[in-house]
């Protein structure tokens, strides 16, 4: 089989492939794709190409709805990189409070002698706060959230979340301490902190805009790690020129933000970390291999997870529409090709959905097209 990478991937990843791939940039007519930020929405596709594994959690750069269409399957690694994020979100929590930045700044415009004498009078003006006792709102508590959320209540703060989506998993590892909101207005109502943890849908661009900055406490601090496209650019300069919101920092420079009044743009840099590139890495190709070679789904974003012990003389994998008469179908052109079903799992999410049959004897090579023929079915993978 091959790979094509489109990006630089951590050698520890690309060791996971095994012997058994060809696997590189100039790679034509791939099966499969390993992939970090370039962007893909103009990329045509190969009837081979079977999946895409994105080194990271956001899949912004990959055109899921036309993936979906052609029936491949896009992963992503959750979770691989929630440590370095987290890690540098407490930064951003500090940089917002403490100016260390601004103290930075001018002490390298100090000049000898008397340096020591020189800071001890000048260092008030760069006096902030402390983040024990105050209240951090935390929106998202996914593998990223949630260990920001542990963290802060470390540093001794109180912590407020809302998650509509959070997974059982998510639950467990949360601290019990964490108050959990039902609605973002009840965080913004509070919070002295808010960070965002959330991707960018329909639903979250544009949330951190005039009319929520209205219902957030005078002087809230913002840190967006996240996407720049969850907060309105004008609107949050706005509210920084007024004093409403006193800090906004993230990772995600834009035209709109540079120079805006206290506001402290970094590089993204939230998994720009050794171990988090190899992490995303080895998951993502993980990922790919497991699914190229068995079938097994995890951590897709447009198909459900789904994972089955291996049985029969032979696995047919389905990518399909949710709708019915699709499995009847299937199960017709099987009896017809005098196929037996050793086990099946069907398994659905949103539009799409997923059927993994192990069959006895090995079927002859019509029947994956019969299969392919109903209406509904995206692609047909005999393994």
């Amino acid at each position: 089989m091959k790979i094509q990478l489109l990006n630089r991937i951590a050698p520890v990843g690309l060791e996971q492939l095994g012997a058994g791939y060809e696997v590189g940039e100039n790679v034509a007519d791939p099966d499969g794709i390993l992939v970090r930020s370039a962007a893909m929405h103009g990329m045509a596709f190969g009837d081979r190409l079977t999946a895409i594994a994105r080194a990271g959690a956001g899949v912004n750069n990959i055109p899921i709805d036309r993936c979906s269409a052609a029936g491949i399957a896009v992963f992503n690694t959750p979770g691989a990189n929630a440590n370095g994020v987290k890690e540098l979100a407490v930064c951003a929590l500090l940089l917002a409070v403490r100016d260390v930045l601004g103290g930075v700044e001018w002490v390298r415009g100090l000049h000898a002698p008397g340096i020591a004498g020189q800071v001890e009078k000048g260092k008030s003006a760069f006096a902030g706060y402390e983040l024990t006792g105050r209240t951090l709102g935390v929106i998202g508590l996914g593998a990223i959230g949630g260990m920001i959320a542990n963290t802060a209540l470390a540093l001794g703060m109180k912590v407020i979340g809302c998650d509509p989506f959070l997974s059982v998993e998510g639950a467990w590892n949360l601290d019990h301490r964490v108050v959990r909101a039902a609605t973002f207005d009840e965080i913004f109502a509070v919070a002295d902190y808010i960070t965002l943890h959330v991707p960018a849908t329909k639903d979250t661009k544009g949330m951190v805009c005039t009319e929520s900055i209205a219902k957030m406490r005078d002087g809230v601090r913002i840190v967006n790690l996240a996407r720049a496209d969850l907060c309105v650019a004008g609107d949050l300069c706005a509210a920084l020129e007024s004093g409403k919101v006193a800090k906004y920092v993230t990772d995600f420079p834009t035209d709109e933000m540079m120079g805006a009044k206290n506001a402290i743009l970094i590089p993204h840099l939230g998994a720009s970390t050794e171990e988090s590139e190899n992490n995303c890495a080895v998951m993502a190709a993980r990922e790919l291999d497991d699914y190229l070679q068995n079938g097994t789904v995890r951590n897709s974003v447009n198909y459900p997870n789904l994972e089955q012990p291996r049985t029969g003389d032979a696995r047919i994998c389905v990518l399909h529409a949710n709708i019915p008469a699709v499995l009847s179908g299937i199960t017709s052109a099987l009896a017809a090709g005098a196929l037996n079903i050793e086990n099946m799992t069907n398994k659905s999410k949103g539009d799409n959905a997923y059927t993994v049959l192990d069959v006895s004897p090995a079927p002859a090579a019509d029947v994956a097209a019969h299969i392919r023929a109903i209406p509904g079915v995206c692609r047909v993978r005999v393994l």
